[in-house]
């Protein structure tokens, strides 16, 4: 009984940390199926440009370039990843009408340019990132709860749920949704492709800096950090379907929740062969993701 309790308590912890995780997975994964529902184009570079914001907090903040606030070294990284998204789609802009592939591979351009700027910048040191939140602990049910998962609780919800609050109850959400579901009739009647695609460059930014920040606390930063996290994050838009935008965030979870149980009870070394498994393995049973698009879907 004894043994039977405590395997019960070292289930339900990977679970709650597989969550943990998976919320950040879901900001990742949010991101690149914004961009893909409305352009087709998977952003290969989401995860350089969110490593890039990481950075600039870093450097802002740090003293490296200047000596700021938490706040305004958050703000000015965000103003700066913002306008990388904008100038990102003016170079596949032209291309995004013409060929997806081809659009789809300019982001990887872009996004070793990134890789190389933050080398150029920073170098390739290693570098820690905090974020200013109270380290305390509690226990809940027998749960250890730390203030780092309660933030990322409450950013998922805030954040998340006031994306689909804009994408469901805005003009410019309505315009997203019609433009994602039928790009012909949406320019048939008016609306402006290349803004829909902008917004949901810029909305698919802030959301990668969010992930970036959240996830740098819990190991250290360098020029790949970020990019190999959003490996995992695009398993999870795999596994939610690409689009779906709720799939997408219930991805991220599950795909949390899978690899802390994979790396407790199995091996971490082996976690990109094991995402790989889950990829091909939704691709061929669910290859519209596990929430497969209904009709009338709204997101």
């Amino acid at each position: 009984m004894m043994a039977l309790a405590e395997i019960g308590r070292d289930l339900s912890s990977l679970v709650w940390g597989g969550l943990i995780s998976g919320c950040l997975y879901a900001f990742g994964a949010l991101g690149l199926v914004m961009v893909f529902k409305c352009s087709r184009v998977v952003n290969f570079s989401h995860g350089n440009a969110a490593g890039l914001a990481a950075f600039l907090v870093f450097g802002f903040s740090g003293g490296w370039f200047l000596s700021l606030s938490w706040g305004q070294a958050v703000l000015l990284a965000v103003s700066v990843s913002v306008m990388v998204a904008v100038v990102s789609y003016a170079v596949i802009a032209p291309l995004v009408f013409e060929s997806d592939l081809t659009s789809t591979i300019v982001t990887l351009g872009i996004g070793l340019i990134l890789q190389g700027a933050i080398q150029l910048l920073f170098g390739s040191d290693i570098v820690n990132l905090d974020l200013p939140i109270p380290h305390f602990s509690t226990r809940i049910l027998g749960l250890r709860i730390t203030g780092y998962d309660l933030a990322i609780l409450v950013t998922t919800i805030v954040f998340i749920g006031g994306l689909f609050l804009i994408i469901d109850r805005t003009r410019l959400g309505i315009a997203f949704r019609a433009v994602s579901s039928n790009p012909l009739a949406a320019e048939v009647c008016g609306l402006s492709m290349r803004s829909v695609h902008l917004f949901a460059w810029v909305a698919a930014a802030l959301l990668g800096v969010i992930a970036a920040l959240l996830i740098v606390p819990t190991t250290f930063l360098s020029s790949t950090t970020v990019p190999f996290f959003m490996l995992n994050a695009f398993a999870a838009a795999v596994v939610g379907g690409f689009s779906s935008l709720p799939g997408a965030a219930l991805g991220g979870i599950a795909v949390g929740i899978l690899v802390n149980l994979f790396t407790f009870y199995v091996s971490p070394e082996f976690d990109n062969t094991f995402l790989l498994g889950v990829i091909l393995l939704t691709l061929n049973l669910f290859p519209n993701g596990l929430l497969q698009r209904r009709v009338g879907s709204r997101v």
